[in-house]
């Protein structure tokens, strides 16, 4: 049975909970204001968004977890600092000390960033959280459970997303200053390790003389890259905390949406339940969702588990079911993410299968937790000029955009409920397809 065969007046309904979940934004970004992880701000907006589940669950509980807000980005200052130093040590005759700063640093970004481990939160100053959690049973037995996750939390303005906007009307500079920060650490390496390899990597400033033309060169090139590396040290503002309207209270209320829907109208499923997770912490590496995903992993294996993220539902043009996460490395349910486009052309709408192109969503947790996921989200891959902006405000919501997915979601809450993904094992997924 599809949700328009189960809901009477479905398209007024549609419309219906597209207000609702317009309004909720709107609320919460007044009431609250920014929401950084691990303040009062996120577990305000978490408290208000209780109130709606509360309404419509059978179960609604806080789970506080304890997060690092300072460690995740962490890496980007200590790269600019690390390669400032590589190239002091290069052009004191000490080659072998840069190449180890540098591959030290490297590997801590790829850690932090490519890979979202929490190295560096052992060390850095712990502050607390919560995920919001929100139960509806099924009419029956439980066979099945799709859990619906959006982030509650907003991160600090990204520094050079907005001033590309602002000067170029695109994003101009994002890219190229990343590419500038990690290519100047990279060819810091390469010659570092060229040095080594010559014998010049613990020569001091007695031995320069001998190091010969290329390799003195090449040490003033590394030492003139740290003028772009610099650019690094001002990649986020920490002064100024966004809205976060579109990323990522659309995903919140779209999933609370989905539960006060059958909620509302008394509505149950016939054996799946309904798990809402309003996590914190995702823009400090997925910390709400890995939370959640530790603590339930093991426990949700009892019967056919799904998870769906779901990130800012605000590009019409660019609504997709996210295949692929962690700007790429990580692949989603082939199954799952099948369901979900089935969904999608079952209520009308031919959506592509997209990949997350920097960073990630909270289905990557889930993924590497063994739960079987994916993300449904629209936005710009530009980027869009609001992602980590201060422009990501209430002007950015776009209702035909939030009906057009929860009008895929309530598909796919019913598709899970009917089938489980038995009919989609076995689909092949591609980026674009």
């Amino acid at each position: 049975m599809t949700a328009r065969q189960a809901i009477a007046g479905y398209g007024s309904r549609l419309r219906e909970y597209t207000n609702y979940t317009v309004r909720g934004v709107k609320k919460v970004c007044k009431a609250c204001g920014p929401r950084r992880p691990c303040t009062p701000q996120e577990k305000q907006a978490q408290e208000m968004m209780r109130k709606d589940l509360e309404t419509c669950c059978d179960e609604v509980r806080v789970e506080p977890f304890k997060a690092a807000p300072g460690a995740f980005l962490l890496w980007i200052r200590t790269g600019v600092l690390s390669g400032i130093a590589g190239a002091i040590a290069y052009n004191l005759g000490y080659a072998i000390v840069a190449a180890v700063i540098i591959a030290l640093e490297l590997l801590f970004m790829v850690l932090q960033f490519i890979m979202y481990k929490q190295a560096a939160d052992w060390f850095m100053p712990k502050k607390e959280s919560q995920n919001l959690i929100g139960v509806r049973k099924p009419a029956g037995d439980v066979k099945r459970r799709l859990i619906l996750s959006g982030h509650a939390d907003s991160s600090n303005e990204w520094t050079y997303t907005y001033l590309g906007y602002k000067w170029f009307k695109k994003p101009a500079l994002l890219m190229p200053v990343v590419a500038a920060c990690v290519g100047a650490m990279l060819f810091g390496l390469a010659v570092s390790i060229v040095a080594v390899a010559r014998g010049m990597g613990w020569i001091g400033i007695a031995g320069l003389a001998d190091r010969g033309p290329a390799l003195t060169v090449l040490g003033y090139v590394f030492a003139g890259l740290c003028l772009p590396l610099l650019s690094g040290w001002f990649f986020e503002n920490k002064k100024l905390p966004v809205m976060g309207a579109s990323d990522n209270l659309t995903g919140c209320f779209s999933a609370i949406a989905a539960a006060k829907l059958l909620g509302d109208l008394d509505l149950r499923l016939e054996n799946t339940e309904l798990v809402i997770a309003c996590v914190g912490c995702e823009e400090i590496g997925l910390r709400g969702a890995k939370a959640f995903c530790k603590a339930h992993a093991q426990e949700y294996r009892d019967v056919e588990t799904v998870f769906i993220g779901l990130d800012t539902m605000t590009d019409y043009e660019h609504i997709s079911v996210m295949c692929r996460d962690l700007t790429g490395t990580v692949k989603h349910d082939s199954a799952v993410c099948a369901m979900m486009k089935h969904s999608a052309k079952t209520a009308g709408h031919d959506v592509p299968y997209g990949s997350i192109f920097f960073g990630s969503s909270d289905s990557t947790a889930a993924t590497q937790a063994g739960i079987r996921a994916c993300t449904l989200a629209a936005m710009d891959p530009a980027p869009a000029y609001y992602y980590h902006t201060r422009l990501d405000t209430i002007d950015t919501l776009r209702p035909k955009t939030v009906e057009t997915c929860l009008d895929i979601l309530f598909e796919t809450v019913y598709q899970f409920d009917e089938t489980g993904l038995a009919p989609f094992e076995g689909s092949k997924v591609k980026v674009g397809a």
